[in-house]
């Protein structure tokens, strides 16, 4: 006759158990460094709806809010706000135009010195902007295109097109060679294969780019404060900084101009975010 021996079961401590805790912890964390990082954004929203006068003086919850902030920043700066939309879309545009078929050619075609070339492009990332603000205005003086907005627009898509070219090229380097050549077999030219068939199916790096080549246009200050001299042609980064240095006190037309000149590049961010994370990391794997 056989006996059955059970073993006592061993119990250990999973550490499993913790991880609730860290969770909640790190979510504090996230939420308290949040808080602290968007409390400027707050205050700008805040005072832009205090009555108007000292900022120092707003109460932390606008319990009583005033917008003729708001009506004086559209009656000063509505026309600069035209102005950075204008320049800040042709800045884009000029910039996806030029930087699209060169990241392709670095990409796809065999080029020699195409490492060098690259290292030019990242080299001009690396220059600070008054030394080419200065040499445009040189350049611009005798051109006639000082206070033009045609002149803002080339200015601003001098920043944007390298970092264009590097988000696009990152992105193209993996794009698939056997459907451009099955559009060159099929009777397409490099031209009409890139327009057809490499822009559509690039349309994540494309819209990234694009952002990032407005952002830059949008937030520009020292190209509009070197390349523009009377009030006709003003971005609303210029127009907000003739605010500072003269005697008005009204804060609230101040932090109104500064939360209407932030709109745009936020509803721009909310509504592109998916394609933006997509260009994003789209070359990361090859």
């Amino acid at each position: 006759m056989s006996t059955a021996t059970h073993s006592a079961p061993v119990l250990t401590a999973s550490p499993r158990r913790r991880r609730p805790r860290r969770s909640w912890i790190h979510t504090v964390i996230g939420i308290v460094l949040v808080a602290i990082m968007l409390f400027p954004v707050y205050w700008m929203l805040n005072a832009s709806l205090a009555p108007a006068g000292n900022s120092l003086n707003t109460q932390w919850l606008p319990l009583d809010p005033d917008f003729s902030g708001y009506s004086r920043a559209i009656a000063d700066q509505g026309q600069n706000l035209v102005t950075s939309v204008i320049v800040a879309v042709g800045a884009c545009l000029l910039s996806i135009v030029i930087a699209a078929p060169c990241a392709y050619a670095l990409a796809q075609f065999r080029i020699k010195g195409t490492a060098a070339l690259l290292f030019l492009v990242l080299i001009s990332q690396m220059i600070p902007g008054i030394v080419i603000a200065n040499a445009l205005y040189t350049v611009y003086t005798p051109l006639g295109l000082i206070n033009s907005i045609p002149g803002l627009i080339l200015a601003d898509a001098s920043q944007g097109i390298p970092f264009a070219i590097l988000i696009m090229r990152a992105y193209l380097e993996t794009f698939p060679t056997s459907i451009v050549e099955a559009a060159r077999v099929d009777g397409c030219g490099h031209v009409r294969a890139f327009w057809s068939i490499v822009l559509p199916v690039s349309k994540n790096s494309l819209i990234t780019a694009g952002i990032f080549s407005f952002l830059f246009a949008w937030s520009d200050f020292l190209m509009a404060l070197t390349l523009t001299t009377g009030e006709t042609i003003r971005p609303v980064t210029l127009g907000l900084y003739t605010y500072i240095g003269t005697n008005d006190t009204d804060w609230s037309a101040v932090m109104s101009t500064a939360v209407l000149s932030s709109l745009p590049a936020v509803i721009l961010m909310i509504v592109a975010q998916k394609y933006v994370a997509a260009g994003a990391t789209g070359g990361a794997v090859k």
